[in-house]
């Protein structure tokens, strides 16, 4: 009776881990779907792979850009923002071109250095604009990154989408992936050795 009991715990032991190891590679499956159809192409469009010295030419809010929340063009949903725009000379070529301060910048919108965050709080705006304006003034010479085929003109500081970090969003899906597999692996050798004790347990009786 002992031994049915034990027998029935393990087969539930073995069922719980299988459903975890098969959850785990499920979960991984999803995340390098997600990784697959969101961060893989615009990795593959990110051309600002070198790496160079620029140094400041101009750094000034030009304007107020209008920003829309969403699909409803009413006053209320309109932001406006301080305009920083960077031109800084690519000493690598000696020219003068436009600064973002990422891909996403650029994509985003092209007439300025950057898109804030927040967009909730104009004056914080201004303020977080002018700090970074001030911070450009005293720094003026700084690495940025251009594409070395001269495709597109303008420069970066810094990239979303380097190789090592593409390489870092998939150390958690990889490692998920990998501890599933080793769960089932180690689910199926324990229920192989389970029949192979009980057979030569039943041909000692």
């Amino acid at each position: 009776m002992l031994g049915k009991k034990l027998v029935t715990a393990l087969k539930r032991g073995d069922t719980r881990a299988l459903f975890l190891g098969l959850g785990m590679v499920a979960c991984s499956v999803l995340m390098y779907f997600f990784i697959g159809i969101t961060i893989v192409p615009k990795y593959k469009r990110s051309v600002w792979t070198k790496e160079s010295v620029c140094k400041l030419m101009k750094a000034s809010i030009k304007e107020k850009v209008h920003c829309i929340f969403n699909k409803n063009f009413g006053e209320e949903n309109i932001f406006r923002y301080p305009c920083l725009e960077v031109r800084v000379n690519l000493t690598a070529l000696g020219q003068v071109v436009m600064l973002y301060y990422t891909e996403d910048s650029w994509t985003r919108n092209p007439k300025c250095f950057y898109v804030p965050v927040n967009l909730e709080n104009f004056d914080q705006v201004q303020q977080d604009v002018e700090s970074i304006k001030t911070n450009f003034t005293k720094t003026k010479t700084f690495p940025c990154f251009y594409d070395p085929s001269r495709a597109e003109p303008s420069v970066i500081l810094e990239r979303l989408y380097s190789p090592d970090k593409f390489v870092f969003t998939l150390i958690w899906p990889t490692l998920m992936m990998t501890g599933g597999i080793l769960i089932i692996v180690l689910v199926k050798i324990n229920q192989y050795l389970s029949v192979l004790v009980a057979s030569k347990y039943v041909r000692g009786i």
